[in-house]
């Protein structure tokens, strides 16, 4: 089966007939994957649509490509799923952020938690950032969803708490709650949904305080103890099995 190469362009860069890739893509077209005027290639906008081009210049540091048709099948999940995850130090906060794109979460708001990790977002905030939405754009590419994913800058759970309030919101928990099957009964019919996840320090009383207060479902995912990165992709899999598109 040949290989289907993938690219990425805002809105901005297509026309009716054309899309522009700018110097990253082209280069990656052009000197890694080293396509030529005449190969097929696909482009998605990040806004859900995906076409079929062929490329009529290939240069270092900008690609032209002919639009040839837009693609019409459905691949993305119907429902709107954020994970709110803790901070954790390493690459372990990448390998969520690359394997929960992979399997669908809309959004991704970085958690400063009081037993988290990582307690403040300064300094290398916005070089963070940048690297999380690379890693989540070459998910995409590689998975094939047409929707950017929501990379937010990192927030408190008390605020994360206030924003979400009136949502349909989880937050996992090792002393307490239901399972995620039992409460998906209560959300039946539900696209929007967020799921929080602790560091490996769990949560404090104060958070979970809160949580209560601004009505998150307490759920647990079974009898053992699972790495913070473990436990956002195990909830994130169900969640989706549940309510979205792995059913």
């Amino acid at each position: 089966m040949m290989q289907r190469h993938r690219f990425y362009a805002p809105q901005t860069q297509f026309t009716a007939t054309t899309v522009l890739l700018d110097e990253d893509e082209a280069h990656h077209l052009s000197r890694a994957l080293r396509l030529v005027e005449g190969d097929r290639v696909f482009v998605f906008d990040g806004e859900g649509s995906e076409w079929e081009c062929e490329i009529t210049r290939a240069g270092k540091r900008e690609a032209e490509l002919s639009i040839i048709h837009r693609l019409a099948d459905v691949v993305e999940s119907p429902l709107q799923l954020t994970l709110a995850q803790a901070l954790v130090k390493g690459e372990k906060f990448d390998w969520v952020v690359q394997k929960t794109t992979e399997l669908g979460v809309t959004r991704i708001v970085p958690l400063i938690t009081d037993n988290s990790d990582i307690r403040r977002a300064e300094g290398r905030a916005e070089q963070r950032l940048a690297r999380w939405r690379r890693i989540s754009l070459e998910a995409l590419k590689q998975c094939g969803r047409r929707r950017l994913v929501e990379i937010c800058e990192p927030v408190s759970f008390d605020d994360f708490c206030a924003n979400e309030a009136g949502g349909n919101n989880l937050i996992l928990s090792e002393r307490s709650g239901r399972s995620l099957r039992e409460v998906s009964a209560d959300l039946q019919g539900v696209n929007q949904l967020s799921v929080s996840v602790a560091s490996e320090g769990g949560w404090s009383d104060q958070e979970l305080q809160r949580a209560e207060a601004n009505n998150f479902f307490a759920v647990h995912l079974g009898s053992r103890i699972l790495r913070t990165e473990t436990a956002a992709i195990v909830a994130v899999t169900l969640a989706q099995h549940l309510l979205g598109d792995l059913r």
